[in-house]
């Protein structure tokens, strides 16, 4: 009996919780719009949420004043963000496992990755204006600057701390350094290589605004660069929301892969 009243005692706690959290939202929204609307901050230098949500409808169809609706925007720097973001979990994740497993591996890259981590993502722009001019791959290469060294350092770190006592029992049965890698090294190294991701994707995100002064004409970032050259603070918080709603729907799309990936993982 007690077993099939445990799934409706969970469905009744996430819709709970789900509550909470959509309440906690409202109350923060209501708040911000009192404070505006009460004159405590001029809505010059903050909108309310109701005209936010206007600029939204409005940009749905009208390209003034940034020659693009907000759709386009949007579809830019996904594409930016997936590009650069992708590029750097197949690159970094598996270079950081390869590193922590293979010593001699480590030592021959680690002095050019020490080298190369320092430097921030925005000061590799100059530089990518000359290699690549201006366009889609240029902004892709400075997001995964910015995805890269996360990857990299956790994917490294998960794959160090894996048990010695699972090593061992992995040698007793024979297996070689190249399976041991592969069956024990990498399947315990996966929480920390999914956390890198969750870093990865920030910095992606953090980064785009700076990716989009590449002379763009879309995305996200510009539309926040025309709101501040415009004084449109509604323009500014609307592409702010959207990137964090981008940024909240990639998270949760990692945690469903990292759950399929390491389902053996005790919650």
């Amino acid at each position: 009996m007690s077993n099939k009243k445990a799934p409706v005692k969970r469905k009744t706690s996430k819709l709970k919780y789900t509550i909470m959290a959509i309440c906690s939202v409202l109350v923060f929204l209501g708040i911000w719009e009192a404070v505006v609307r009460l004159g405590w901050v001029s809505t010059d230098k903050l909108p309310t949420p109701t005209s936010v949500i206007s600029a939204f409808f409005v940009k749905l169809t009208d390209t003034k004043p940034d020659d693009s609706t907000i759709i386009t925007h949007t579809l830019v720097s996904l594409e930016e963000a997936v590009t650069g973001l992708l590029a750097a979990v197949l690159i970094g994740t598996p270079l950081g496992l390869l590193m922590g497993w293979y010593k001699g591996f480590d030592r021959f890259v680690s002095p050019i990755f020490e080298l190369v981590r320092p430097i921030p993502p925005i000061a590799w722009i100059p530089l990518m204006i000359v290699w690549v001019g201006i366009g889609l791959t240029a902004r892709a290469i400075i997001i995964f600057a910015a995805a890269f060294v996360p990857c990299v350092i956790n994917s490294y770190t998960g794959i160090k701390s894996t048990s010695r006592v699972h090593i061992n029992v992995a040698k007793t049965f024979g297996a070689s350094n190249f399976q041991m890698f592969r069956k024990v090294g990498v399947p315990s190294s996966m929480p920390m290589a999914f956390a890198g991701m969750r870093v990865a994707l920030s910095s992606a995100w953090a980064t785009l605004v700076a990716a989009e002064l590449l002379a763009s004409n879309a995305g996200l970032g510009y539309m926040i660069t025309m709101g501040r050259q415009l004084v449109r603070t509604d323009l500014i918080v609307l592409g702010m929301f959207i990137i964090g709603v981008l940024g909240f729907i990639f998270t949760a799309v990692f945690g469903k892969i990292e759950n399929i990936v390491v389902k053996w993982r005790t919650v």
